[in-house]
């Protein structure tokens, strides 16, 4: 098993969107799963549970309620959980109804999920993360027969790539990292240059020059989700 330097992986990552029909070797597959236990947990809670879909027929309901297809196509398609439940039974008092408890949660979960993807990458394969399974999170949590303090935080898709696409930039530095304390205005210059990278990007990848702001817009000039907060409510999680 041959891996990639790190940095060579980091940035060389692209979403995999199309896969060939090679399958994963357990082995590779018990390696991502020790690359992701061995991300960073706060106070060792280690409120992470993976699970590991097989079944074709549960394939096809996910990608139903994603609305992503790659999901039933895939080789393997990994759903990456905020689990307290583990955590309930071995500490009946604890009090998980915290919005900190959640966010804790959400944060070990996502660094779990990435050191996943990174490993695969190192060892050329590919994946592409399913947050609309969000979309129909109650769904999803049930055919997935999750317990109580149980999230379903985002999905993953892998498999051995059959495209390769070209990078998807990214924001300029001056635009997210500052010396100190936040910036009253935003580099209206730099934000410029990049609208003109990403716009050409699009272009070529779809046909259609977008800037970075019509993102923005389609993502959140909408609600975003409204049924997550009650969800949470439902396991047990984010009431105070």
């Amino acid at each position: 098993m041959q891996s990639k330097p790190t940095l060579d992986t980091i940035l060389a990552h692209r979403s995999i969107r199309k896969f060939t029909n090679k399958p994963i070797a357990p082995n590779i597959m018990q390696t991502l799963l020790e690359a992701g236990s061995r991300a960073s947990t706060s106070n060792n809670l280690q409120c992470v549970s993976v699970i590991r879909v097989t079944d074709a027929a549960l394939r096809a309901e996910l990608a139903s309620a994603s609305g992503m297809k790659y999901v039933a196509e895939c080789a393997e398609f990994w759903v990456f959980c905020i689990d307290f439940q583990k955590h309930k039974q071995i500490c009946p008092n604890a009090q998980l109804d915290w919005a900190e408890v959640s966010l804790i949660g959400a944060v070990d979960t996502g660094i779990f999920a990435q050191n996943v993807l990174l490993a695969a990458e190192s060892l050329g394969l590919g994946g592409v993360y399913i947050g609309a399974l969000r979309n129909q999170i109650e769904q999803v949590a049930d055919l997935l027969k999750l317990p109580q303090y149980c999230v379903p935080l985002v999905g993953l898709c892998l498999g051995y790539p059959a495209h390769d696409p070209a990078l998807k930039p990214r924001l300029p530095q001056a635009l997210f990292c500052y010396e100190n304390a936040y910036p009253e205005n935003l580099d209206e210059q730099v934000l410029d240059s990049y609208n003109q990278t990403l716009s050409q990007y699009y272009l070529e990848r779809t046909g259609t020059a977008l800037v970075w702001q019509a993102g923005l817009e389609k993502a959140l000039n909408q609600p975003v989700r409204p049924h997550i907060l009650p969800f949470f409510h439902k396991q047990g999680l984010l009431k105070k």
